[in-house]
């Protein structure tokens, strides 16, 4: 194990979170976000909120030119639809993601590549519908015989061949060692953990494991885990020698479970105890958190985010720098998604539609809105096409760019967004939603008058149900099939 920085002495190291010694690097780092806080304040940020309300329909600024951006893809984790100040929810101030908003251009018809994170974590990364490979059928995966293979290009590869830097840091989520890493499938860099899950301040995973690695070796830090990745993600964006344009992906897993705020290290120490006693479902929090400690977790999110947003401008990059922002499933338990139905899990739309965000000052113009449906396999299209990278010609993308929409005010395509889990199917086209859940029962709703899918059109429109049906099964067709259940 790699253990720098070494935490500090603890009467009871494994439950205790103490804030271990710094190395030169990371008190760099501390030292970046601590100034990044004292610029970037709420009242910036309620100043931005209140720009939320000067939105207008998106518009294309056609014929500006810029370099190859740098491109920086945020995501949250169980972050659901309506849970930032701008997207609706009323108990949760986001002042730093609303200027992000104010700042650009903010979807209100966006989705995950599934309904659960790994999968979604595969569609962004590979730009193919989760179905196409092994790993992606584990919904999510669970045990260590599924991952990413290594051989399939990847964002981070495709870029990387076309002269970017790639770094990811935080969550990874798709395989784990020996076989599978970020740094087996293109990036560079990688500080993270492997699990989808673990315990913010002693990193255990949900196996009992400890989690916190840099690259493929184990990096010892006890402190709260947000902290620990904006400090890395603020360090790479102020590094001095980016020499070529570069790939971040910043993978929180705030606001997944446990409940654990920063600060909060009794009941940090109390689930280090139990997980280390061997319960198993320890980490997944059934007897914990509330609405309001999830509403401090995503606002120390949405301060995070703020923190990396300000390193940003402060390196000048921030022109040239493409921000996405988004979640990688709908929300759990305690997140807000009204007047959606459904949540994490579900192909119903609280289950796939997600906030998201996209900034690039050099091409979008800010205070800008669109209903315009898109998901997680578009950004990789759409990042490959604005870097000038070119996908695999041997593993074609499922996702569409929006580059020529976004940039030139180019129409999209009619197509179709499709979405598999086990025992549950969706298909979206245009305004219409074909559904079939558990139930087996086949519906239709026309979501532009019925986001909450209350009014099924089935019987109304048996034609168009067919139609779209008919459209899933033949993508469906060509998927690798489920293993049977055990």
């Amino acid at each position: 194990m790699t253990s720098s920085p070494t935490p500090s002495p603890s009467p009871s190291p494994s439950l205790s979170p103490g804030r271990p010694s710094l190395s030169r690097r990371a008190l760099g780092a501390a030292a970046a976000v601590a100034a990044a806080a004292t610029v970037v304040g709420p009242t910036a940020g309620e100043a931005a909120g209140a720009e939320h309300t000067r939105e207008r329909p998106f518009r294309a600024a056609a014929g500006r030119r810029s370099p190859r951006p740098n491109i920086l893809f945020i995501l949250g984790d169980d972050l659901g639809w309506a849970d930032l100040s701008s997207y609706g929810a009323r108990h949760i101030r986001t002042p730093h993601l609303d200027r992000l908003a104010a700042q650009g251009l903010r979807f209100t018809h966006a989705y995950a590549g599934s309904s659960t994170c790994s999968p979604t974590r595969f569609s962004l990364y590979t730009g193919r519908y989760p179905g196409r490979t092994k790993g992606g059928l584990a919904e999510p995966i669970a045990d260590r015989s599924q991952g990413l293979e290594p051989t399939h290009p990847t964002l981070a590869s495709l870029l990387r061949a076309a002269g970017y830097r790639t770094a990811l840091i935080g969550k990874w989520h798709c395989g784990y060692l020996p076989d599978y890493s970020p740094v087996r499938s293109g990036w560079e860099e990688f500080f993270g953990n492997f699990g989808g899950a673990l315990e913010y301040y002693s990193k255990l995973g949900l196996g009992g494991e400890y989690d916190l690695y840099e690259g493929d070796a184990q990096y010892k830090d006890l402190r709260y885990y947000t902290r620990i990745l904006t400090e890395r993600a603020t360090e790479y964006v102020l590094r001095p020698d980016h020499d070529r344009p570069w790939l971040l992906n910043l993978n929180y897993t705030t606001p997944h479970w446990p409940w654990i705020a920063d600060g909060d290290t009794e009941a940090s120490a109390d689930l280090v105890r139990r997980i280390r006693s061997g319960d198993t479902r320890a980490l997944w929090h059934a007897d914990g958190g509330s609405v309001e400690k999830y509403a401090q977790m995503v606002e120390d999110l949405d301060r995070s985010v703020g923190t990396v947003l300000d390193a940003l401008r402060r390196s000048g990059q921030e022109r040239d720098t493409l921000v996405v922002f988004a979640s990688d499933n709908g929300g759990e338990r305690f997140s807000y998604t009204w007047p959606l139905s459904g949540t994490k899990g579900s192909l119903q739309e609280g289950g796939i539609r997600v906030p998201t965000l996209v900034r690039w000052p050099a091409r979008i113009d800010p205070h800008q809105v669109t209903d315009e449906p898109v998901f997680s396999p578009d950004w990789t299209a759409t990042l490959l096409d604005v870097a000038g990278a070119r996908p695999h010609p041997a593993y074609p993308l499922d996702g569409t760019s929006l580059a020529g929409h976004l940039l030139h005010g180019h129409d999209l395509p009619e197509r179709s967004l499709f979405w598999r889990v086990r025992g549950e199917r969706a298909l979206r086209r245009g305004d219409w939603k074909y559904h079939r859940g558990k139930d087996g029962r086949d519906r239709l709703f026309h979501l532009p008058s019925d986001q909450r899918e209350q009014a099924d059109r089935a019987a109304a429109e048996p034609a168009l149900l067919a139609d779209l049906r008919a459209r899933w099964e033949r993508i469906d067709a060509g998927l690798l099939p489920y293993a049977p259940a055990s």
